[in-house]
């Protein structure tokens, strides 16, 4: 995945913001997109999924520096 220079700050500054990493918020902000367009389930609880994509990340991550 690539983005635009702009797309991409205003991004990092977003999710700073919120307190996510950029993963986390990217998600939210995809699943978000889609439920206002209309491709994805109007029930989706974003922040709860952006938030759990996060813990899988990191606890891959810890799992990574654990095997060296």
């Amino acid at each position: 995945m690539s983005m635009d220079s702009t797309a991409l700050l205003l991004a990092e500054r977003a999710a700073a913001r919120e307190g996510l990493s950029m993963s986390a918020w990217l998600s939210r902000a995809a699943r978000r997109e889609a439920v206002r367009t209309g491709v994805g389930p109007m029930a989706v609880d974003a922040l709860a999924d952006a938030k759990a994509d996060e813990a899988e990340q990191a606890e891959a991550e810890r799992a990574m520096r654990a095997t060296g």
